[in-house]
């Protein structure tokens, strides 16, 4: 998918943070990315995400 990596911004669908705009600090295969939120960073399926039109 194109529209998933290196700092895209996205938003987070699910989780207790749904709704969250974080940024794509690395892609690790296919189905995962590491996002970071400004303050921590964490692991996340890209089924969770929806990319923006925007980069940081």
């Amino acid at each position: 998918m194109a529209a998933i990596e290196e700092r895209r911004i996205c938003i987070k669908k699910t989780g207790s943070d749904a709704g969250e705009e974080v940024t794509i600090t690395k892609v690790i295969d296919d189905n995962f990315v590491m996002v970071s939120n400004g303050k921590k960073e964490k692991r996340v399926s890209i089924l969770h995400l929806e990319p923006t039109s925007r980069k940081a």
